[in-house]
C-alpha cells in the first residue's frame, strides 16, 4: 500500500521534468506502439496487392475512432475526475468514479455493437465505401465491431490506470495487444488464407488479450484504485464530472471520425486510388500525432493533480516543459515528412497513382505540423482542470468546426488539391483560437495562484 501511495503523490511532491519523463515515456511508447500497428495492418493489407482492399482499411478506420470515442469519453472523462480526487485525498470518491466509469462503458460498448451490427452498410457508405470497396470493408468492419467491447474497455482501463500515475503498466497492457496483432496478422492473412478478415480479427485478439491483463490489475488487487461492486454508485454530480470532459474527447474523437469519412467521399469522385491514398498517408502522419498524443497522457495527470492541490508553480513548470518539448518533436516530425513523404509511402503500395497523392498529401498537411504540440498541450491542460467547454471548443476546431467546412468548400474550388489543403486550413483557425483561449487561461492561473498566496 505504501508503494501505491507513494505513486499516487509522486505527481504533486518529485521534481516535474523528471514526473512528466517518467510518465510520457510509457504513454509515448504505447501510442506510438497504436500508430506502429495500424500502420502495419495497412502495410499487410497492401500485400494483398489490391487498391480497393487498402481502401477499405481507410473507409472502416472512422468507425474504429467512432468506437474509440465512447471509448475516450469515458476513459479521459474519469481519468481527469481521478486525478483531481486523488489530488484532493478523495479516495473514496476515486473508488466510485473508477468502477460507475468501468460498468457503465461495458454497457455503452454493448449498445454500440448491436446499432454497428444493424446499420453497418449506410455506415460505410457515408464513409466514403464505393462498390469495389464494400466487399472488403463489411469484411472487415464487422470482425472490429463485434470486438469493440475490447477497445472501449481497454481505453477506460488504461485512461484511468494513468490517472493514479502507473503508467508504465498502461504501456504494458497496449504493447501486449499491440504486439500479438503484428504477430498474428500475416498468420491470420495468409497462413489461414484469411484475407483482410484476417486483420480485423487479428486486432480483436490483440485487444482481447490487452483487457484481459488490464483487468487482472484491478481484480488482484495491484491497482491504488479499485473496481468492486460495492463502489458501484451512479450519481448526476459523478456523471456530469466525467462527461463534462469526457463530451469533449467524445466530440474530438467524433469529428474526427466524421471528418475522415467526409475527406474519403471527397476523394472517392477521384478513384479508389485517391481513397487509399488519404488513408496511407493520414496513417503515417499519424506516427507524429500519438507521440504528442502519448506525452500529454503523462502531462494531463501532472497538471490536474497538481491543480487539484494548488501547487501552481508545478503547475506553470509543467506547461513550460511541455510546450518546448513538443514543439521541438513536431518541428523535426514536419522535416522527416517534407524529405521522405515519396519512399514512405511506396513501402505500403507500388500503385504510383497512390504513391504520388499520397506523398503530397503527406508534405500538405505536415505544413503547420510544428504548432501541434501547442494546441494539444492547451486541449490536454483544459481537460485537467476540468474546463469542459473550452476543452470542448479546442477538440472540436481541428477536426469539426474548422475541418469540415474546409473539406465541403474547397474541393468545390481545388478538387482533389482541396481535399488535400483542409486539414492545414483547419490547423490555421484553430492554432489562432488555441492562442486566445491560453492567454486567458494563463492570466486566471495566475490571479489565482496571486489570491492563494496573499490569503
Amino acid at each position: 500500500m505504501e508503494s501505491r501511495e507513494k505513486r499516487a503523490k509522486m505527481m504533486g511532491e518529485a521534481d516535474v521534468r523528471k514526473v512528466l519523463t517518467k510518465l510520457a515515456i510509457p504513454g509515448i511508447i504505447a501510442m506510438l506502439i497504436n500508430a506502429i500497428y495500424n500502420i502495419v495492418d495497412t502495410m499487410f493489407v497492401g500485400m494483398l496487392n489490391n487498391t480497393s482492399a487498402i481502401a477499405a482499411v481507410s473507409v472502416v478506420f472512422p468507425m474504429f475512432m467512432l468506437i474509440a470515442a465512447i471509448g475516450q469519453m469515458f476513459g479521459v472523462g474519469a481519468g481527469s475526475y481521478i486525478s483531481r480526487l486523488l489530488g484532493e485525498k478523495n479516495k473514496e470518491q476515486a473508488d466510485k468514479t473508477t468502477t460507475t466509469t468501468f460498468i457503465t462503458s461495458i454497457i455503452f460498448s454493448l449498445a454500440f455493437t448491436v446499432f454497428g451490427l444493424i446499420f453497418l452498410q449506410p455506415l460505410l457508405r457515408a464513409f466514403g465505401a464505393t462498390d469495389t470497396i464494400m466487399l472488403f470493408a463489411e469484411d472487415y468492419a464487422r470482425i472490429l465491431i463485434i470486438g469493440s467491447i475490447f477497445t472501449i474497455a481497454n481505453m477506460v482501463l488504461n485512461n484511468m490506470i494513468r490517472a493514479e500515475g502507473n503508467a508504465k503498466f498502461s504501456m504494458i497492457a497496449i504493447s501486449i495487444g499491440a504486439l500479438a496483432n503484428i504477430a498474428l496478422d500475416p498468420i491470420l492473412m495468409f497462413g489461414f488464407d484469411m484475407g483482410i478478415k484476417g486483420a480485423a480479427l487479428a486486432t480483436v485478439l490483440g485487444q482481447g488479450l490487452s483487457f484481459l491483463y488490464l483487468i487482472n490489475y484491478f481484480v488482484s488487487g495491484k491497482s491504488f484504485i479499485k473496481i468492486n461492486k460495492k463502489y458501484f454508485a451512479p450519481s448526476k454530480p459523478m456523471y456530469s464530472e466525467i462527461l463534462k470532459i469526457g463530451s469533449a474527447t467524445f466530440a474530438r474523437q467524433a469529428l474526427a471520425s466524421l471528418s475522415l469519412g467526409l475527406i474519403n467521399v471527397a476523394a472517392r469522385p477521384y478513384g479508389d486510388a485517391a481513397v487509399a491514398s488519404m488513408g496511407v498517408s493520414l496513417r503515417v502522419f499519424s506516427l507524429g500525432v500519438y507521440v504528442v498524443f502519448g506525452y500529454n497522457q503523462g502531462f494531463q495527470p501532472i497538471a490536474g493533480y497538481n491543480y487539484g492541490a494548488k501547487k501552481y508553480s508545478r503547475l506553470f513548470e509543467a506547461i513550460k516543459i511541455s510546450l518546448r518539448t513538443t514543439t521541438t518533436f513536431t518541428t523535426i516530425m514536419t522535416v522527416v515528412f517534407m524529405i521522405f513523404a515519396t519512399p514512405i509511402i511506396s513501402v505500403f503500395t507500388n500503385d504510383p497513382d497512390v504513391v504520388t497523392i499520397g506523398s503530397r498529401t503527406l508534405r500538405v498537411i505536415s505544413i503547420l505540423f510544428p504548432l501541434f504540440g501547442f494546441q494539444q498541450v492547451y486541449a490536454s491542460l483544459f481537460q485537467s482542470l476540468g474546463k469542459g467547454k473550452e476543452a470542448f471548443l479546442l477538440s472540436a476546431s481541428r477536426q469539426g468546426i474548422f475541418l469540415i467546412p474546409a473539406i465541403l468548400i474547397l474541393p468545390k474550388f481545388m478538387e482533389l488539391d482541396g481535399v488535400i489543403f483542409s486539414q492545414v486550413v483547419a490547423d490555421f483557425f484553430t492554432i489562432i483560437v488555441t492562442y486566445i483561449l491560453s492567454r486567458k487561461l494563463l492570466n486566471k492561473l495566475k490571479n489565482e495562484d496571486i489570491n492563494l498566496k496573499t490569503s
